[in-house]
C-alpha cells in the first residue's frame, strides 16, 4: 500500500472513532498529514510589543504589564499510552486534586516519567513498529495533560490576549474555561494562539496536552535524545486590538558598503493607523526617523555589522491610534550584505572563513530546556576557540540564542525543522511525496519569519538528511521568494540540486581539493565535518590546509559543539555520571554513545581535541623568520578587524630557564587580512 493511500485509511479510521468524550474530526489531527495546526496565529517575526518607549527600551519584556508568565509549577497528569489520557480533564468542573505538580519549562522524562530515548538515525518508536507514515501508535505515545489557573488582569480588558508557548515536543493542544482553542506541531518554533474570546474576567483554565509522538514527529529524526515535554519560555501576553501582525527589517549596505539602507514594512492588523520608525545607535540616541507602515531610512558612514564587529543599532516601531501610543516595538538591527560571487560567500564584500561547529540545544541538567546563562557561556567558549560560525542543528533555536548571536557576534546557517532520516533517501523519502509539501513549506516559514530580521542570519537551510524530491524544489522556490537577501542551502541534493552552497558532508580531503579544482561555481562549505568524537580531530590541519589554500573552499561546521550526556547518577557506584542512550529502560530505541560526538564535554569542560580546533582555527598567525635576531611575521587573518584588541608576550628560555617577558606593541595597527616583519631587539639571542 502507498503512503497516500495509508494517509486517507488512516483519516477515515480516525473520523470513524470517537475517544474519551472529544469530537473524533479532533482526534484525526495528530495523524493527519493535512492538518499541521488549528488555530495558530500566522507565522510572524520574533518580538515582543511594549505599552510605552520607556518599557521598550529595556528590551525586557517581564517589565511590561502586557506580559504575564506562565512558568512554574502546573497539574500534570502522565500516561504510558495516549488511549489512557484523560477524557475532559480540560473542563473546569474536572478534579485534578490528585494530579502531580510539574514544572513548566520541564521534560518528562528528565522528571520521572518515561524512558530517556537517544537515537542517531531512525525513530524512536524503532523497537515498537516501522515507520509507516502517517501511521503513529498510541503504544507508548506517552502523552502529558496540563492544568493551571491564572487571574486576568483587569488592564486587560478589551484588548487580544494571546497565550505564547516557546517549544512542545511532539505537538500541543490547548483548552481554555473547557473550551477546544487550537493545535499545533513543529516543536521547535513557538506557537501562539489568540484566547482573547475564551476569557472571562477573574480566574480563567488553560489545559494542555502534549504527546510523545505525532505524524510530525516523522519530520523530526534529529541526530539527539528524543524528550517529550514543553521548552522555552511559556507567557500570556496582551496587544491593542490594533497593532502590527508583523515586521519585516532588510538592514542593508550599499556605495560599496559605506552606506546603510533599512528597508521596513509593517503589517497592520485591526485597522490602519499612524507608524513611525526610529532608528538609534547602539547607546539609544536616535540618527534618523521615518513615518508609514512601510519605507526606507538611510544611514551615511554606517557602522557595518559583522561576526567581527558585531555592531547594532535600536530600532522603535511605534503605533498610534485615537487614544495616544497604541503600542512600541522594539529591534536591533545589523547593517550586513550577503552575496554570492565568483564562487565565494561574501559578507560585506569579503570571502570569510567559516569556523563553523553544529550545536545542539542542549543541556546535562535540562535537555531541551536551556537558560540564557548556558547559552551566554556556550559563546563564550566558541569565542575562545575561534569558532565564528554556527549551524542551528536541525532545527530553530530559541529566539533568545539569535539575540545573542546578533550582540556578541557569531555567524549562523539557519536550520529549519525538518529531518526524515529515518525513511531513507530513497523512493520512500517524504521529500518525494507531494502530499507533504506543506509541511515541509510550513517548517521552512516558521524558521524563516521567525528569524528573518536577524543579521547573525547569513544563510538559510531548508533541513537535514531528508533525501532529495520535489518537495525541496518547491520550497527552495518558496524561501527564495520571501527573502532575497540570503542563500539558500540543502545538502542531500548534492551540487546540481536546488542550493546556493555545494555543502556536503565528511568529504575527505581528495574529493574536496577535486571539487576546488573544478569549475564549480558554488562556495564548497561542508555543513558537517571533522566528526569530534573520542580521541578525534588528528586530521583537522589537512582541512585547513586545504582551506586556506583554494579561496572557493571557505570552511565547515564540525559535527558537534557539545556532547549530548544527560547528567544522572550511576546504578552501580551512585556516583554523577554523564549518561547515554542505552542507560534508560529496558528496551529503548539507542545508539549508545553515539551522542558523545563534542568539542567540549556537557557541562561545558573542553574535550582535549578542542585545542587543536582553537589552533587551526585562530585569526592571528605567527611565523618565525629569524630568531637568532629577533625577526618573525604577524598575519591578521581577520577580515574586518585590526588587532588592537590583541596584546603579544614572548617568554624567553634557556636551557629550560626563564630569563624574560617582553612585550611586543609593534603589534598595533595591523589591518585586516595584512602581514607585518617585527623586528625585537629583545627577542635576540
Amino acid at each position: 500500500m502507498s503512503i497516500r493511500n495509508i494517509a486517507n485509511v488512516s483519516l477515515c479510521l480516525a473520523l470513524l472513532s470517537v475517544g474519551n468524550g472529544v469530537a473524533a474530526q479532533n482526534e484525526s489531527r495528530w495523524h493527519n498529514v493535512d492538518i499541521n495546526q488549528q488555530n495558530r496565529e500566522p507565522r510572524r517575526a520574533a518580538f515582543f510589543a511594549y505599552e510605552t518607549l520607556d518599557k521598550a527600551q529595556s528590551f525586557d519584556k517581564k517589565k511590561s504589564a502586557n506580559y504575564l508568565s506562565m512558568e512554574g509549577m502546573w497539574k500534570f497528569n502522565f500516561v504510558k499510552d495516549h488511549n489512557k489520557r484523560p477524557a475532559n480533564f480540560f473542563a473546569a468542573n474536572y478534579d485534578d486534586s490528585e494530579w502531580k505538580d510539574f514544572p513548566v519549562p520541564g521534560l518528562f522524562e528528565l522528571n520521572g516519567y518515561g524512558d530517556a530515548t537517544y537515537k542517531n538515525v531512525g525513530y524512536a518508536w524503532a523497537t515498537q513498529f516501522d515507520p509507516n507514515p502517517p501511521y503513529i501508535s498510541e503504544l507508548n505515545n506517552y502523552t502529558g495533560s496540563y492544568r493551571r489557573t491564572f487571574e486576568l488582569p483587569k488592564d486587560w480588558k478589551g484588548k487580544d490576549v494571546y497565550f505564547h508557548v516557546g517549544s512542545a515536543t511532539s505537538n500541543l493542544t490547548l483548552w481554555v474555561n473547557g473550551k477546544y482553542v487550537g493545535y499545533s506541531e513543529d516543536s521547535k518554533v513557538a506557537a501562539e494562539f489568540n484566547i482573547s474570546k475564551y476569557l472571562k474576567p477573574g480566574k480563567n483554565l488553560i489545559a494542555m496536552q502534549v504527546m510523545r509522538w505525532c505524524d510530525g514527529s516523522y519530520f523530526e529524526d534529529q541526530d539527539f535524545w528524543r524528550f517529550t515535554g514543553i521548552a522555552r519560555e511559556v507567557y500570556l501576553y496582551a496587544r491593542p486590538k490594533l497593532h502590527a501582525a508583523d515586521i519585516r527589517l532588510d538592514a542593508g549596505l550599499m556605495n560599496n558598503y559605506r552606506d546603510g539602507i533599512l528597508n521596513y514594512q509593517i503589517a497592520l492588523k485591526g485597522g490602519k493607523t499612524d507608524v513611525t520608525v526610529a532608528l538609534c545607535d547602539k547607546d539609544g540616541k536616535q540618527i534618523a526617523s521615518a513615518t508609514g507602515a512601510q519605507g526606507v531610512i538611510k544611514v551615511p558612514k554606517v557602522k557595518a555589522w559583522t561576526a567581527e564587529t558585531p555592531y547594532l543599532y535600536k530600532v522603535y516601531i511605534s503605533l498610534k491610534n485615537k487614544q495616544g501610543v497604541a503600542e512600541v516595538i522594539p529591534q536591533k538591527v545589523g547593517f550586513r550584505n550577503v552575496e554570492i560571487k565568483n564562487a565565494q560567500l561574501l559578507v560585506n564584500g569579503k570571502p570569510v572563513l567559516v569556523k563553523g561547529a553544529n550545536r545542539h540545544e542542549i543541556d546535562p541538567d535540562g535537555g531541551y530546556v536551556v537558560s540564557v546563562e548556558r547559552m551566554i557561556q556556550d559563546i563564550r567558549i566558541m569565542k575562545q576557540l575561534n569558532i565564528n560560525a554556527v549551524r542551528t542543528c536541525h532545527y530553530p533555536d530559541d529566539p533568545r540564542w539569535y539575540e545573542l548571536c546578533d550582540e556578541y557576534g557569531l555567524y549562523l546557517t539557519a536550520e529549519a525543522n525538518l529531518e526524515s532520516h529515518g525513511m531513507g533517501y530513497g523512493e520512500k523519502s517524504l521529500a518525494k511525496f507531494p502530499e507533504y509539501l506543506q509541511t515541509h513549506i510550513e517548517r521552512n516559514e516558521g524558521n524563516v519569519k521567525s528569524f528573518i530580521n536577524h543579521p547573525s542570519i547569513i544563510v538559510w537551510s531548508l533541513g537535514n538528511e531528508c533525501g532529495y524530491g520535489i518537495n525541496f524544489e518547491k520550497t527552495y522556490d518558496w524561501v527564495k521568494a520571501l527573502d532575497k537577501t540570503r542563500p539558500v542551502q540543502y545538502e542531500r541534493g548534492g551540487y546540481d540540486s536546488k542550493t546556493d552552497i555545494y555543502c556536503p558532508m565528511y568529504i575527505d580531503y581528495e574529493e574536496s581539493e577535486k571539487y576546488c579544482k573544478s569549475d564549480g561555481v558554488k562556495p564548497y562549505i561542508q555543513c558537517e565535518y571533522a566528526h569530534a568524537m573520542g580521541n578525534s580531530e588528528g586530521g583537522f590541519k589537512e582541512y585547513w590546509d586545504l582551506i586556506r589554500k583554494y579561496p572557493k573552499y571557505q570552511g565547515g561546521y564540525i559535527w558537534d559543539f557539545v556532547d549530548q550526556g544527560i547528567r544522572d547518577k550511576s546504578p552501580v557506584t551512585g556516583k554523577e555520571i554523564f549518561t547515554y542512550g542505552g542507560d534508560y529502560g529496558r528496551y529503548p530505541a539507542s545508539d549508545y554513545n553515539f551522542n558523545c560526538n563534542g568539542i567540549i564535554a556537557p557541562d561545558r569542560r573542553l574535550n582535549p581535541h578542542a585545542y587543536e580546533i582553537q589552533y587551526y582555527h585562530q585569526n592571528v598567525w605567527i611565523k618565525d623568520l629569524d630568531a637568532v635576531n629577533g625577526a618573525f611575521k604577524v598575519y591578521n587573518e581577520n577580515f574586518f578587524k585590526n588587532i588592537d584588541d590583541l596584546n603579544l608576550t614572548a617568554t624567553v628560555y634557556a636551557n629550560g630557564v626563564k630569563l624574560a617577558t617582553v612585550e611586543i606593541p609593534e603589534t598595533k595597527g595591523i589591518a585586516p587580512q595584512a602581514t607585518k616583519l617585527i623586528k625585537s631587539d629583545e627577542l635576540k639571542y
